[in-house]
């Protein structure tokens, strides 16, 4: 039995992985996934006074991996941590600090999405929303496309100036501000919205067609970014997980309602990377809701644990030693 479980700290994250690496590992935990060896736990929530209690997670049985990703979302802010257990013994594996984490597997998922929806030559971008997900999204969709042209909007300005100022500086791409989401998305061919947006902003009159949407923002029933004659447009619909959706979106609770026919129409993310197929050329438009699962955290946790180890990053601690529990109550 291993003595010692290893713990990750945020920088030793960035130090470790950037967001190509990071979509190369989801990709790999995608093809487990679609090939039956991944299985995923539905997120749960609880929520209070404004914030929120979250809990994901994910079992790699046959790679030796099983474990969750927890936080707590409040206005002073989150700690999310990803825990990793050996899958035989139960025993510590890792403790990762995963705010870093995060924002790389989110956007690669975005980025991963995009790989396979978005048109091959897809030049202009459009980012809705500059908050703390903001970048890496925009570093995803770079990693796989060749963008030319970046397009941003949110609603405070002097934030999204200061946004447009980073992303230039980042990577070196013409970075325009938009005074509207109506302006920045016009002739996109990929739409990111990352915002806390409660009521749909996105409408289908302002999207050329042939466009492709990562909608990564409203991860709660409360919030939606996405209109419904958009989805009426799209003519491919692809979640990260299904059942969460079915939980979590009200997008696309509202649209495709509670009958199983119709959710046949939306697909995981996980069996279009196992498809391997082009966009064909006649769609109009796509869309990749995106929730966060923990087969996302866990593929980049595992590939985070197996670097750490080859290059003896992290430290070591104890594994927790069982202590038997007090019986006689003492007055």
């Amino acid at each position: 039995m291993p003595s010692q479980f290893l713990w990750l700290s945020e920088g030793e994250v960035v130090s470790l992985m950037d967001m190509g690496e990071a979509i190369a590992a989801l990709e790999t935990g995608l093809l487990a996934e679609a090939q039956g060896q991944a299985q995923n736990m539905v997120k749960t929530h609880v929520a209070w006074n404004g914030s929120t209690l979250h809990a994901i997670g994910a079992a790699f049985p046959r790679a030796g991996f099983v474990g969750t990703k927890t936080w707590a979302h409040t206005e002073g802010g989150a700690t999310p941590l990803v825990i990793l257990f050996d899958s035989q013994t139960g025993n510590l594996k890792a403790v990762i600090e995963a705010f870093a984490l995060g924002q790389l597997r989110t956007g690669a998922a975005s980025g991963v999405a995009t790989r396979c929806l978005a048109v091959r030559d897809a030049g202009e971008f459009a980012i809705i929303g500059t908050g703390k997900q903001a970048l890496a999204q925009v570093a995803a969709v770079v990693a796989v496309r060749p963008i030319r042209s970046i397009r941003v909007f949110g609603r405070h300005k002097g934030r999204r100036s200061n946004f447009v100022s980073r992303t230039r500086q980042e990577f070196n791409l013409e970075v325009v501000e938009a005074a509207s989401i109506r302006e920045a998305v016009q002739g996109a061919q990929i739409i990111t919205t990352a915002t806390r947006a409660t009521e749909p902003f996105l409408t289908a009159d302002m999207i050329s067609r042939g466009a492709h949407i990562n909608s990564i923002g409203a991860i709660v029933a409360t919030r939606a970014e996405v209109a419904e004659d958009v989805l009426a447009r799209c003519d491919q619909v692809v979640v990260d997980s299904q059942p969460q959706a079915r939980k979590l979106s009200r997008e696309l609770m509202e649209y495709f309602g509670s009958g199983e026919g119709h959710w046949e129409q939306v697909a995981s993310l996980a069996n279009v990377v196992a498809g391997g197929k082009e966009r064909s050329a006649t769609s109009d438009l796509t869309l990749f809701k995106s929730l966060g699962m923990g087969i996302a955290d866990l593929s980049l946790g595992m590939e985070l644990y197996r670097k750490a180890l080859e290059q003896g990053v992290g430290r070591p601690l104890p594994q927790p030693e069982k202590a038997a529990p007090r019986l006689q109550t003492t007055t």
